[in-house]
């Protein structure tokens, strides 16, 4: 696993080596540019400033004087075809002023570009090249590039030309790049340390936020309160909600696991007993177990359905026939409604037309939601009773009704009939409590609404409402 402060750290410093270097070329190039037009301003103005001071009509005696001047250590200048003068010059110890004057020279030549003066350093092998135009150019000689200005004197009738070793500026380039580099390398270190210690800071808040989760024990599920940056907040909020969340599930789990431990030690206490009972030679006993087992499979059903509905995640949806499924369920209960004297039928749906029941659920959960309610309506309709199911369309979509004749529901239990093992206190028949809490989360599954209303001509009425369908 990649530690993101190490990732940091790493890609930051590879960053700041490659700005340095990046910075180190940039100085170099705009040093080099820069420095090569004020070296050539240079070159221009000193031209243009000999060029002023030259007489007319120089002679033989005006170029020796300024060879004489321009000659350095065993270096001399050449005045052109005045051996004389070059003999005495060997003798003669020039002067050097600075080191770098070793990288600048200057010519002059009449206008057929005969050498009448060359600076030192232009005559080691052969004469320099003499200029055939005014302006910048770049001229090898000796092994040497040199940057060279050359103007033409009209009134003495002479060529000037000044050069400056390319050496020379790129020695100053480099120095510039190598100073402006190594205050960077003195830095950097100190620039990784800083960054180092900025991450560790600014990582600090997931540490503890890290922390708080790791050093929390499994039972506490307390939100976490700790103030984090904005970049955070949504994750601080993503866990407060999901710790929520895990709080209200395990709290679901440990009241259905109470609740289910209670509802079945009654009937398992019962049948206990009437065993006992038949087994001392009640033959009446058997019959009673015969029903408490029956209604405590019933019981372990139903907690079987309701952990799936909790845990299960929503199933595939598909177009259902709403009155088909009506109808296949209806038949299914029929033999339960007719072994007790009771009417079970489906009103309004032979009249609708079919593709206006069509809706968008799950096949299996709409199935046992509907049949739990048909089963609800049938065991608390009295024997002889009536269960009427019909179909509506209404502007909102399909809506179920399915009205009995029993003896409903008390005012103030309507809201709370649906919590789990909850049951009205007036009811006669046996049941867990559980089937209009398996009905709700299967309803809100199959994003249909669960209404509950005491008819008024009495019984229960239980409405399933969807506000969208497909047709």
């Amino acid at each position: 696993m990649i530690s993101i402060r190490r990732y940091l750290v790493r890609t930051l410093a590879i960053t700041l080596v490659l700005i340095s270097l990046l910075s180190s070329i940039a100085a170099y190039l705009i040093s080099e540019h820069e420095l090569e037009e004020i070296l050539d301003a240079q070159l221009s103005l000193e031209g243009r400033i000999i060029a002023a001071f030259l007489p007319p009509s120089p002679d033989i005696e005006a170029y020796r004087a300024l060879a004489q001047r321009l000659s350095q250590p065993d270096h001399p200048a050449l005045l052109n075809g005045d051996r004389k003068f070059d003999e005495a010059a060997q003798r003669t110890t020039g002067v050097l002023y600075h080191h770098e004057e070793q990288k600048i020279s200057l010519g002059f030549w009449d206008a057929q570009g005969t050498p009448r003066l060359l600076g030192p350093r232009w005559h080691e092998s052969s004469a320099f090249p003499a200029p055939q135009e005014e302006g910048f150019r770049w001229v090898d000689y000796d092994g040497e590039r040199w940057r060279v200005f050359s103007l033409f004197d009209s009134d003495s009738d002479t060529w000037v030309r000044i050069g400056l070793k390319k050496g020379f500026r790129q020695e100053i380039v480099e120095r510039i790049a190598i100073n402006h580099l190594w205050p960077m390398l003195l830095l950097m270190p100190l620039a990784l340390w800083l960054m180092t210690r900025v991450i560790r800071r600014g990582l600090s808040p997931i540490e503890q936020l890290s922390r708080q989760v790791r050093d929390r024990d499994h039972t506490d599920l307390s939100p976490i309160h700790l103030s984090v940056p904005r970049e955070l907040s949504e994750l601080h909020r993503a866990l407060n909600a999901f710790i929520a969340r895990l709080g209200e599930t395990l709290e679901k789990e440990r009241r259905f696991t109470a609740d289910a431990a209670h509802e079945l030690r009654t009937p398992l206490a019962g049948l206990k007993i009437q065993l006992d009972n038949a087994i001392g030679g009640e033959v009446a006993a058997l019959a009673k177990a015969r029903m408490g087992i029956e209604r405590l499979q019933r019981v372990v059903e139903q907690l079987l359905v309701l952990a799936r509905v909790d845990q299960g995640q929503p199933q595939g949806v598909e177009k259902i026939d709403l009155r088909a499924l009506v109808q296949e369920l209806a038949a299914e209960l029929w033999p339960l409604a007719e072994a007790r004297g009771q009417t079970l039928e489906i009103t309004k749906a032979e009249h609708a037309s079919m593709r206006r029941f069509h809706v968008m659920a799950n096949a299996t959960e709409l199935g046992i939601l509907i049949r739990n309610l048909l089963d609800n309506a049938l065991r608390y309709t009295p024997d002889g009773g009536r269960v009427a199911v019909s179909l509506e369309q209404t502007p909102q979509g399909p809506r179920l009704i399915i009205r009995d004749t029993g003896p409903g529901i008390p005012e103030e239990m309507l809201g709370k009939v649906t919590e789990r093992f909850r049951r009205a206190a007036s009811q006669r028949t046996t049941g867990s409590g559980l089937g209009l809490a398996i009905a709700v989360a299967l309803a809100k599954r199959q994003q249909a609404n669960l209404i509950l209303r005491n008819h008024e001509q009495g019984g229960l009425e239980v409405r399933l409402e969807w506000k969208s369908a497909t047709s």
